[in-house]
């Protein structure tokens, strides 16, 4: 007789596995890592997660309102919030929604006066789009975001309007893109890492793979091309800007309407005077 052979053991499929998708700390919480330091002053950080929480899209807020986006205690909102109205820095109209007060710009305006790179880019930036006719902008790394500390404007560019202090996200924007670019690997890493890759438009990026290659492609080239990525209508072009050591500490970036500016125009017309500026605030950096 023939041996019973065993039955065969079903194939089981393999699926493949998929990343853990990335949790968003409240700014409260990022703030932990700092416990123990005697000298960290928790109030204060508290205060500065407090004015950061007010945004173009929610200028007012009650303190529940910003409780859950700080992750903070509405007894800690509660205090920071008084101090600030105390001071000036921030007020609240019959129903008890707070916004900030015209004061809180004379913290910027402080960073401004005192920002040697601002205030060299400022006239440059004036000079070339009275000679081109378009907007630029000068931008610097502020932890995931870029931070525009110039900028003049012919046109408005984009659905919202930017300003000096204005913050965009550093991985879908040509300004981002050349800081990201320029970064040591290790920090490069740790931000790819915690990035949370927003798909603004079809066109955008939205994975840490292909991002590694476009910086790869910005090193390569020395500038920063993003054609509607943050949104659509909208192509920017950016450069760095170098410190003596070679770091480079800055970018500076043309923006413009897609379908008026071709992407081959932008950089044959363009490219040049934007390394020209780069290079003249480059010089305040010595």
């Amino acid at each position: 007789m023939n041996p019973t052979l065993p039955a065969a053991t079903p194939a089981v499929p393999v699926i493949p596995s998929t990343p853990a998708p990335k949790v968003k700390i409240s700014p409260a919480t990022a703030l932990e890592v700092y416990t123990g330091d005697p000298n960290f002053m928790a109030s204060l950080a508290r205060g500065l997660v407090v004015i950061q929480a007010f945004t173009p899209q929610t200028p007012q807020m009650t303190i529940s309102q910003l409780s859950v986006r700080t992750g903070l205690s509405r007894a800690a909102v509660r205090r920071c919030l008084y101090t600030l109205v105390k001071l000036g820095f921030a007020g609240s109209d019959e129903t008890q929604r707070y916004s900030l007060r015209p004061k809180m710009l004379t913290l910027a305006n402080t960073y401004t006066a005192s920002s040697t790179l601002a205030n060299a880019a400022q006239p440059i930036l004036e000079r070339m789009s009275s000679t081109l006719h378009e907007s630029f902008s000068v931008a610097t790394l502020d932890g995931d975001d870029i931070v525009y500390i110039a900028r003049t404007s012919v046109t408005r560019v984009m659905s919202v309007d930017l300003h000096i202090g204005s913050r965009l996200p550093a991985f879908c924007t040509s300004m981002g893109r050349v800081l990201l670019a320029y970064l040591p690997q290790d920090q490069l890493e740790l931000y790819l890492s915690r990035a949370t890759f927003t798909q603004f438009t079809p066109r955008t990026i939205t994975s840490a793979d292909k991002l590694r290659l476009a910086l790869r492609n910005v090193r390569r080239n020395g500038y920063a091309l993003v054609d509607q990525e943050l949104e659509i209508g909208l192509r920017s072009l950016a450069v760095p800007v170098q410190a003596p050591n070679g770091r480079v500490v800055a970018t500076v970036n043309l923006s413009g309407h897609a379908p008026r500016m071709p992407m081959l125009e932008m950089q044959t017309r363009f490219l040049t005077h934007l390394r020209g500026a780069a290079a003249e605030l480059s010089v305040f950096l010595r």
